[in-house]
């Protein structure tokens, strides 16, 4: 027999934080999400992922493995670490916009090297922006311990929509 267990949290409507954001520099968004005045997205808020340290062009965020966010073989899904890694490659892309410029993922291809659980230490991602054009970026991101052990690796091409 297993035991049960609860998870509960709070976010904040995207909408209305979407709002906001359409003022702001994708850089300055982004500054106010890390110093708190701005919510972290809910995607984030779920699977307990966090930006520590933003520079143009980059964001490191942390993410700490827990059971919650296991797969039936009793590690973190790939989905989830996809979104851990997806999440890094846009904000530090975001963190190059101006004021009215967005962007979409067009592709995202993930390698899972090591299997992430709730003994895993933290992790941090590294993201290097390869290629920035008028219409395309490509990125990498990478998904790696203090110790510099790698769990996880993606590149993405992305789509940069000027209004």
């Amino acid at each position: 027999m297993s035991s049960k267990n609860t998870r509960t949290y709070t976010w904040e409507d995207p909408i209305t934080v979407l709002k906001e954001a359409k003022n702001l520099s994708g850089y300055d968004f982004l500054l106010r999400v890390l110093e708190g005045t701005l919510p972290l997205a809910p995607s984030l808020e779920t699977i307990g992922c966090q930006p520590i340290w933003v520079k143009k062009g980059h964001v490191v965020f942390e993410f700490k493995g827990a059971d919650f966010l296991y797969n039936p073989v009793g590690c973190v899904h790939g989905g989830i670490i996809s979104t851990v890694l997806d999440s890094a490659i846009g904000c530090s892309l975001l963190s190059t916009l101006e004021i009215g410029e967005a962007f979409t993922s067009l592709d995202l291809k993930v390698n899972f090297l090591k299997k992430i659980t709730s003994d895993t230490p933290v992790l941090h991602t590294k993201t290097t922006l390869i290629h920035q054009g008028k219409t395309t970026a490509y990125l990498e991101s990478e998904l790696r311990d203090k110790e510099g052990k790698l769990y996880a690796h993606a590149v993405s091409t992305c789509l940069i929509i000027r209004s």
